[in-house]
């Protein structure tokens, strides 16, 4: 549109007759089939080689009438149509018909040409005419070049196109390169807490050390203790919005000392405490925190050699880091994907299942009691089926929530299952303000719903008892029941055994079923080592059978 509008322009500019404007109008209908059925494969070709023609005669006839009129050459009156050359030559390459664009040439040529040859002017044919020979041969050639260029263009885009990869093939590419470096670093882990740990028993055979721990961000704009070690379990600053070398730290990038302890509470004394910040490119992942019973026990010479050590952890702790919340995502992913096809697709059959089976016990004839007592048994296991899939759904879907925490979910599924099974159900939560990382906190959760699980569907237990103790980087989780006991379990409990042990294992945690005395038994995972504690913490123990 907007080419034929400069060509109507410089036509009146050049015959200032309005009559010249039906070749315009010409090419406008001929372009009809370029714009709607431009790929058709005889439709869209045939549009643009009647463009053409039209455009190689509307240019003779401009010409001779230009030349008459005495105002412009001819050559001059031909260069007002012929740009609209462009137009069906640009298309035909841009939708690679190479062989279309050399045919559109030749037609345009061989159309310029005979229209010289018939139309007459004053001077004799047009054919004649220099300047309207030199103009033809000029639009013809740039025509040609603007050809070639869009051709050009159109390769060089579709081959960036192609080189570009895929989302997914790129995150399958990164994945797998992850792990094979994963599989080759020392001691073939990417674990968080290992690497903490690993840094602060380095740290500590360097400088004087008589409380140290690694701290990680979270969510919540939070901290959680990755590592710590010493004689006391300390509850340190986690927020960081507070007023302590821990916050200077994480927002300067720049190791802070202080004459305090970084922990809530502590019995006071001479106090030394270096903050170190563990930066990997421009972030920040974590912190190192030293505490020594002395005064300025972390002199410049001392900080120089704990940087020494932070530097190159803070890479290992990152990939470490970022490896987990791939894994996270991937997990929670893949666990929603399982509850949406269990929902969607077996569940919704057994609902159907059980209202044909209502329908025939409506039916059935008084007389068929032994099929009537069958349809009911029947219609009996298919409603316990249906129960176990909705608590399934109800696991899958069960995540820790941000700031509701650890011992408030498992609370939470403990609660759901009993009240379905008819279990009585006692709690005993303890749970610190830090959190543990997020993974490590799903793990744990897992692990208490296989538990809770056991226990409603083999153990035939009246009772459970629940019991969440947090204080990072320790953490133990038990759940009780007075049931027959883990030596009369079936098969299938044994199998959720092994897969919390394998749980246990993946966070570094020890896993532990003994007998409960007088019934029943006992499973708990305990992460860490439970220490003398000197700290405040939020505590909830509910009465019994609640």
């Amino acid at each position: 549109m907007v080419m034929l509008s400069l060509v109507a322009v410089l036509t009146l500019i050049t015959t200032k007759d309005v009559s010249q404007l039906r070749w315009i109008a010409l090419l406008a209908v001929a372009g009809i089939p370029a714009v709607l059925v431009a790929r058709h494969p005889v439709f869209g070709p045939l549009g643009r080689f009647a463009e053409v023609v039209i455009v190689c005669l509307a240019a003779s006839e401009v010409a001779s009438m230009a030349l008459i009129d005495g105002t412009v050459g001819g050559g001059l009156g031909a260069s007002a149509v012929l740009p609209y050359l462009s137009v069906p030559l640009t298309v035909s390459a841009l939708q690679r018909r190479s062989r279309e664009g050399v045919a559109l040439l030749t037609v345009a040529a061989i159309t310029l040409l005979l229209a010289g040859l018939i139309t007459q002017t004053a001077d004799g044919r047009q054919i004649t005419q220099f300047g309207y020979l030199v103009v033809c041969a000029q639009w013809l050639i740039l025509a040609a070049l603007g050809t070639l260029a869009a051709g050009t263009l159109r390769r060089a885009m579709q081959s960036r196109g192609d080189d570009k990869p895929q989302p997914y093939a790129e995150a399958t590419r990164l994945l797998t390169q992850l792990r094979s470096v994963a599989r080759q670093l020392p001691g073939a882990t990417l674990d968080p807490g290992g690497i903490s740990e690993h840094l602060v028993e380095e740290l500590r055979t360097v400088v004087r050390a008589d409380r140290a721990a690694v701290l990680s961000a979270s969510g919540g704009g939070r901290l959680v203790v990755l590592a710590q070690a010493g004689v006391d379990r300390v509850d340190w600053e986690t927020t960081l919005d507070s007023d302590s070398a821990i916050a200077d730290a994480w927002a300067s990038q720049q190791p802070q000392t202080a004459a305090r302890s970084q922990a809530r509470s502590h019995r006071g004394g001479e106090v030394s405490a270096l903050v170190v910040p563990l930066v990997a490119g421009v972030r920040t992942v974590g912190l190192v925190i030293l505490e020594a019973d002395v005064a300025n026990a972390y002199p410049q010479s001392v900080m120089a050699e704990v940087d020494e050590l932070t530097g190159p952890a803070a890479l290992r702790l990152e990939a470490a880091l970022l490896f987990d919340e791939v894994r996270s995502l991937a997990t929670n992913e893949e666990r929603q994907r399982l509850a949406r096809e269990i929902h969607d697709g077996v569940a919704q059959e057994l609902v159907m299942v059980g209202y044909g089976i209502d329908n025939a016990l409506a039916t059935l004839p008084e007389e068929a009691k032994e099929t009537g007592e069958e349809l009911r048994t029947l219609r009996g296991e298919v409603t316990r089926v249906i129960t176990e899939l909705r608590l399934s759904l109800f696991e899958l879907r069960s995540e820790v929530d941000r700031h509701g925490g650890l011992a408030a979910a498992i609370a939470e599924y403990a609660r759901t299952v009993g009240a379905s099974a008819g279990l009585r159900v006692h709690y005993t939560l303890d749970e610190s303000t830090a959190r543990l990382p997020a993974a490590t906190e799903a793990e744990l959760l897992r692990i208490a719903q296989e538990a809770i699980t056991n226990a409603r569907k083999h153990a035939g237990a009246t009772n459970l008892w629940v019991t969440c103790e947090v204080d990072p980087p320790y953490a133990q989780i038990e759940v009780s029941d007075d049931g027959q006991g883990i030596a009369d379990q079936r098969p299938d409990g044994r199998y959720g055994l092994a897969i919390m042990a394998e749980r246990a294992e993946r966070i570094r945690g020890r896993l532990e079923i003994r007998p409960r005395h007088p019934s029943g038994t006992t499973v708990a995972v305990v992460l860490g080592t439970s220490t003398r504690r000197d700290s405040v913490r939020d505590s909830v123990t509910a009465p019994e059978g609640e």
